[in-house]
């Protein structure tokens, strides 16, 4: 046989196509997903530095393909990531995998964003410069008021960490660096990168908690 697909017989049944070596990872990678999710959700520090290696890339990846703007899509990605902290203690493993968990949060996160900043875009376009200098129209103030809200809290959150802190947050998101990058390029150990990295997250998310 030419082809270069492993197939085996079962029995007298038409022959099935193996798992590919992609696909078997695939499913690897989403059931350590999985599993860090039910170890994140019982408070473990250590498993949320592992899943942050996991699936960062990949949210802000998603973020980025809804939003199409890198500095919202960090946004976007730095607001799962705390959310899953916050929330892992409700995924349920049954329900389907860890990854399409948290993708799926990024997805909607993504797209509730792209719907906020449509709107406000419709909002200054309907009214014009009225919108942007009278309070006439209610909707447009909140909307403005919710977006300097929204601006101000990721400032606030960030001016919590430490220089160090932010710094390594600031290589993760805005340049998309993994944690090994992070630590090369601030020359310190690959644990302290992942420290820094998983504090800062964990500050931000103790603080925005703090508003409910």
């Amino acid at each position: 046989m030419n082809s270069k697909r492993h197939l085996k017989v079962v029995g007298d049944a038409t022959p099935v196509a193996s798992p590919t070596p992609v696909a078997e990872a695939a499913r690897t990678r989403s059931a350590l997903v999985g599993h860090l999710l039910v170890r994140v959700g019982r408070g473990d520090e250590a498993a949320f530095d592992e899943l942050y290696t996991a699936v960062a890339g990949s949210v802000f990846g998603v973020a980025l393909r809804v939003v199409r703007d890198r500095a919202i899509a960090e946004e976007v990605a730095q607001d799962v990531l705390v959310e899953v902290w916050r929330s892992a203690a409700r995924y349920r493993p049954e329900a389907g995998s860890g990854r399409t968990w948290v993708l799926t949060m990024a997805h909607r996160r993504a797209i509730d964003r792209v719907r906020s900043e449509q709107a406000h875009t419709d909002r200054l376009r309907t009214h014009g410069a009225k919108a942007t200098g009278s309070h006439d129209d209610p909707d447009t103030v909140v909307d403005i008021a919710h977006r300097e809200w929204e601006a101000q809290r990721v400032r606030e959150g960030l001016a919590l960490l430490t220089d160090r802190q932010r710094e390594a947050i600031d290589l993760a998101f805005s340049k998309g660096f993994t944690h090994r990058e992070v630590a090369a390029s601030l020359g310190i150990p690959l644990g302290t990168a992942k420290a820094r990295i998983r504090d800062g997250l964990i500050k931000l998310r103790d603080a925005w908690e703090e508003e409910r």
